[in-house]
């Protein structure tokens, strides 16, 4: 940078400048010329006649230079003037940059005297030479500083540069009885700005400072990463960064189908046929649904197996150009708002996401707070997260479902809303998957979707469908979109004759036939076992996941009444580990007697009723949340009717199966009765104690009237009733217990 930093290069050469400035008939001789880059001037050392005096020089350079100016050409407005130093100047290099206030220190000429403090008449008279004086300070009556000194404003730099450059160490000559002593005044800049004072400021300011970084970052955000984010959520609705969706993909696999095999393994190849066109009129209702102009939501609901997600997203939107899959599973189990707000993020491809910058707000907030007394708003919630995500993706679904539309089009008049509500067929369909997955645990996530899968069906940008095991989805839905009735359908389990269709089909997928005489047979017409099938679907059930493996096992070579059997072992063995037995020591949400009461009833009946069951001695503490408990582990499912809880059901067909298999081990049976008829008899202990402890108090008091007589006879009836109910669970108890010291 020195080689560019040249006077030469900025044709301002100060030798050039300082000839053009000195006339040739002038009466001095120039001896030395010292530069003064810094203060953009220079020192000239001059020899003069003896006739001539140095003030005299002084004026005819001054009137030569106002009757022909010299003016740079980076600087047209300003002329070279020259000046006389009467003082000593001090050359020096330092990082001292000027200004156009001077401090002008009164320092004594020799060492030991006295310096006079000047007053402002005087230097007044002395500077304002150099150019107009703004104001003159002198040192505060009471200041202990010294040396003595006064601060000198003017109106510009340039007249500061030469009047500190001219009277630098000038001598005041004293006068009266000092007149043998002198001053000398030392002249340096001062800033009038003091240095580092805006981060000074910044510090000592934190209750506006802080909030305003918070706003300008915001508006950053907002400015730059939004539309970053924004393209993001576009191109994965749009599947743009997809390899098969791109047209090089399609060429290839359009023209390489003669060198290799494309065959397609999804839901035909899987033997899925059978089953959607047992569901077809369920597949074409929803396609009805995404062409009506008017939108609501749309439900499907069915317990977990029951193909939910394949019948929307490989059936009803076949062919459809845009789909967002949302799945709250990962969200809801996320642990940490970060987390969530990563799997949030990710689930619609909304990058980038600074997910570790919540944390680090948080820490800066709980700092502040205990700085300054009040949060700064730097951290956001949960919730706020996922409604700018949210908010995000909604803008992108909106540009995608514009995206066709031009100038030409017949409805270009037409706002973006009512364009939007005339063409039903161009939003994007938003597929909300494991909607209310683990409810229980926190709602936030599935209020935010909720609400904000109602402002895209009211504003007309997207259709929404929600996949959902839960039958309790309606109290969200409507309390997000009130006034409108959603749209549902229930998928069940299949029916005898499908199931065994799905089974028959997936036996024959992929596999060899082989050529008995003219035709060829299948593998479902060849094995001669097959023909257990009827039995054995109607001992499993028609939940999808079991037929398919139910299916497997077959096509490994196991005869159908075995598979069956090794189901139902594996499923009753579950049931023990995940439901009856307790490893966690009571940290689920139920208990194993509960969990067994419902096995042994279940075991014997198709279904039981909801009420009764929560009469039960083992249900009379939390017994609605256990029951919800094991519905969200998918134990049991809970059928309601006019909006409340019904009938319990298995949560699986299979698993009425795996229930009679648990009641016929009489070891089993004997060790969980009587954990149960413990935890009953010490319930019935505790009445007792009750009913003793207030017997005895009414037994105290000094008069019994009629009244206290008939609340006595009521607690000793109820005593006699817990007792004779201990007595026979310990009867029971004895027999269980000669079953476990006799059975292996």
């Amino acid at each position: 940078m020195s080689r560019f930093n040249s006077p030469t290069i900025a044709a301002a050469d100060p030798i050039s400048i300082i000839r053009r400035a000195i006339p040739h008939d002038a009466p001095l001789t120039v001896t030395q010329i010292a530069p003064r880059l810094k203060d953009g001037g220079a020192y000239v050392k001059f020899a003069h006649p003896e006739g001539t005096s140095p003030a005299e020089v002084e004026a005819r350079l001054a009137r030569y230079l106002r009757e022909s100016p010299i003016k740079p050409w980076f600087n047209p407005f300003r002329r070279v003037e020259a000046y006389r130093v009467r003082g000593r100047p001090w050359l020096e290099d330092l990082y001292r940059f000027p200004s156009s206030r001077l401090k002008v220190e009164f320092v004594p000429d020799k060492p030991g005297a006295s310096a006079l403090e000047l007053p402002q008449e005087e230097l007044y008279a002395l500077f304002r030479r150099y150019g107009k004086l703004a104001d003159i300070k002198p040192q505060p009556a009471d200041s202990k500083v010294l040396p003595r000194y006064a601060l000198l404003d003017f109106a510009g730099i340039r007249q500061a540069i030469l009047a500190r450059n001219c009277m630098h160490g000038f001598r005041v000559e004293a006068k009266g009885d000092r007149a043998s002593h002198a001053t000398a005044l030392k002249l340096s800049y001062e800033q009038k700005i003091k240095a580092h004072w805006i981060r000074d400021w910044l510090v000592s300011h934190p209750r506006l400072v802080i909030p305003a970084i918070a706003a300008i970052i915001a508006t950053i955000t907002v400015a730059i990463f939004d539309p970053v984010r924004t393209f993001f959520v576009r191109a994965h609705v749009e599947e743009s960064f997809r390899l098969k969706q791109s047209r090089l993909y399609r060429w290839f696999a359009s023209r390489a189908t003669d060198m290799f095999s494309f065959r397609n393994r999804g839901a035909d190849a899987g033997g899925l046929r059978a089953l959607w066109d047992d569901r077809k009129e369920n597949i074409e209702q929803i396609r009805t649904w995404l062409m009506e102009a008017g939108g609501s939501f749309i439900v499907v609901q069915g317990p977990r197996g029951s193909a939910k997600r394949e019948l929307v997203l490989d059936e009803s939107l076949k062919g459809r150009r845009y789909k967002l899959v949302i799945d709250c599973k990962p969200i809801q189990e996320a642990r940490g708002d970060s987390a969530a707000i990563r799997a949030a993020a990710a689930e619609v491809g909304y990058r980038p996401v600074f997910s570790w910058a919540n944390n680090l707000s948080s820490l800066i907030d709980l700092a502040a707070q205990g700085t300054i007394g009040t949060k700064t708003g730097f951290s956001e919630t949960l919730d706020t997260q996922l409604a700018k995500i949210l908010q995000t993706t909604a803008t992108a679904l909106k540009q995608v479902a514009l995206e066709d539309r031009t100038k030409d089009d017949k409805d270009s008049a037409l706002g973006d809303d009512e364009y939007l509500e005339a063409h039903p067929e161009k939003r994007a369909v938003v597929v909300v998957e494991n909607f209310l997955h683990k409810n229980l645990e926190s709602h936030v996530v599935y209020d935010k979707i909720s609400e904000w899968a109602a402002r895209l069906i009211i504003s007309n940008v997207a259709h929404v469908i929600f996949l959902t095991e839960d039958a309790s989805f309606s109290k969200w839905l409507s309390k997000a979109l009130p006034d409108r009735v959603y749209r549902q359908i229930s998928l069940g389990d299949c029916s005898p004759g499908v199931a065994k269709r799905i089974v028959l089909q997936h036996v024959d997928a992929d596999a060899d036939e082989v050529d008995l005489g003219r035709e060829k047979l299948p593998p479902s017409q060849r094995r001669p076992d097959l023909n257990e099938l009827d039995g054995c679907i109607e001992t499993l059930g028609g939940r999808l996941t079991d037929l398919e493996f139910l299916a497997r096992r077959i096509k490994l070579g196991e005869s159908p009444n075995k598979a069956v059997q090794q189901i139902v072992e594996q499923s009753a063995s579950s049931i023990l580990k995940m439901y009856v037995l307790d490893p966690d020591g009571g940290q689920r949400g139920w208990t194993p007697e509960q969990a067994w009461l419902l096995v042994k009833q279940l075991a014997t009946k198709e279904s039981l009723r909801y009420s009764e069951v929560l009469l039960s001695g083992v249900y009379k503490t939390n017994g609605e949340s256990a029951l919800r408990a094991l519905e969200q582990a998918e134990m049991i499912s809970i059928q309601s009717m006019h909006g409340r809880p019904h009938s319990i059901r298995p949560g699986r067909p299979v698993y009425a199966s795996a229930f009679r298999a648990l009641i016929a081990d009489r070891v089993l049976r004997a060790r969980l009765e009587l954990s149960t008829l413990n935890e009953l008899t010490k319930s019935e202990n505790s009445t007792v104690e009750k009913c003793e402890a207030e017997l005895s108090l009414l037994g105290n008091l000094p008069e019994k009237g009629g009244g206290l007589l008939e609340r006595m006879l009521y607690l000793m009836d109820k005593l006699k009733k817990s007792h004779r109910s201990i007595e026979e669970y310990e009867a029971e108890s004895s027999k269980l217990k000669k079953i476990l010291q006799t059975e292996t």
